[in-house]
């Protein structure tokens, strides 16, 4: 790939992205595999302003040993290196930058059982810590290509294509492939705020979905709570960044226990390296009690048992059908670019900062007005050509919010 198409996105990751300040400390995360994108990222973290950057370097080899051998509960309990971590990110706040490389099937054949436990023990633990920092930083995840995820992508392809391939595809999405990145996220930017205006113009109380896929579903939403699209605001409106490059969504927390219908899913779900395909989820009193898929039923179900949440909604996210990422048709493999191709739900934790007065409410009472809470959030898509949308506002009245998989308005 063209090293200075490269510099441009590591540019829009810092600038736009993490919305580095002057003076803040970075925190990236990077496979060892993209060591040479991550130290062009931290440079551009450093022309920003930053006055340090840390990287914590991962192997997804190791991981797997790691699963393979040492004990579940060594796995599950937080060391204290682990927690000196968590007292460091909540004592300098860095900016929190994600590269995501990782191999799809990378933990394929692992113990899913031991897996699911470790990841879960480790989120309940790290909870307490994070819970301090809540929406106080700015962070961001983006994808960098390794060589096993592109020949995943691109099977048919001699490995330097595929990872030429793939670093195309992931800078096309991004927007950053021609022109200045930087500039094409802030146009972007302006039509998903617009969206996310008329959305909350509606005040709606419920969605209500159907297509010829046989998805007849019906959600109820949370009085108050908004829908978000693009970048975020840190608490007290200080510093406007982009958690996720790319994002096409604009989306919302719904109201737990309130759904019922089935949906189809329109695009695979990659979980914990076990494809799962052609599924349905059906809902009760709005929590998923029933499953199916032609591939990957037990990953699918293990889900739906990871908590006492994890069954319940923690999202309906709005995807027009014809966003650069369904039109690439391409699957990505990976929860970041493949939710941003379609209308999705997701299973698990709901988005607590979307509740109006969370930083005086905080998770308890926000959980007690409707807002799910689980250690997953797990994304699928749903959206599909023909998808219609319909939104029933406060005083009854239907509003058309998509039709025939896009955009009503």
């Amino acid at each position: 790939m063209d090293k200075k198409k490269l510099e441009n996105y590591a540019r829009l990751i810092a600038v736009s992205g993490g919305a580095v300040q002057k003076g803040q400390e970075v925190y990236i995360t990077s496979s060892t595999e993209v060591a040479y994108f991550a130290e062009m990222v931290a440079k551009q973290c450093y022309l920003a302003g930053a006055s340090r950057v840390r990287i914590k370097w991962t192997n997804e080899e190791l991981d797997r040993l790691n699963y393979q051998y040492a004990d579940e509960e060594n796995l599950s309990t937080l060391n204290e290196l682990d927690k000196g971590e968590q007292e460091y990110l909540n004592a300098a706040l860095p900016v929190m930058i994600y590269l995501e490389s990782d191999d799809p099937d990378g933990l394929a054949g692992v113990d899913g059982g031991k897996l699911s436990r470790v990841l879960k023990a480790r989120k309940l633990a790290i909870k307490p810590f994070r819970a301090k920092r809540e929406n106080r930083y700015q962070w961001c995840i983006a994808g960098a290509p390794g060589m096993a995820w592109a020949k995943k992508v691109y099977p048919d392809l001699a490995p330097e294509e595929a990872l030429e391939a793939l670093w195309t595809a992931v800078l096309k999405v991004s927007r950053a492939f021609e022109g200045d990145p930087v500039k094409n996220w802030e146009e972007h930017e302006a039509d998903l705020k617009a969206r996310k205006a008329k959305m909350n113009s509606f005040h709606l109380r419920r969605l209500v979905y159907k297509s010829s896929n046989g998805t007849d579903f019906s959600v109820g939403l949370i009085p108050g709570v908004i829908f978000e699209a693009g970048g975020e605001m840190t608490r007290g409106g200080t510093v406007l960044f982009q958690p996720n490059i790319p994002t096409e969504e604009c989306f919302t927390t719904p109201m737990k226990g309130d759904a019922e219908g089935i949906v189809y899913a329109s695009k695979p779900l990659s979980y914990n390296g076990t494809l799962i395909e052609d599924f349905s989820v059906r809902f009760e009193k709005g929590k998923a009690v029933e499953v199916h898929a032609k591939k990957g039923q037990e990953a699918l179900e293990s889900i739906l048992h990871i908590d006492e949440g994890s069954a319940y909604l923690g999202e309906c996210a709005l995807v027009p059908f014809d966003s650069p990422i369904n039109l690439s048709n391409i699957l990505f493999f990976s929860t970041l670019y493949d939710e941003n191709a379609a209308c999705h739900l997701a299973l698990g934790r709901g988005f607590e900062t979307l509740y109006p007065g969370y930083d005086e409410l905080g998770d308890d009472e926000v959980h007690k007005r409707g807002m799910n809470t689980s250690t997953s959030h797990v994304d699928f898509m749903i959206g599909n050509r023909d998808l219609d949308i319909t939104g029933i506002d406060e005083n009854g009245k239907e509003i058309p919010i998509f039709r025939h998989g896009t955009w009503a308005f």
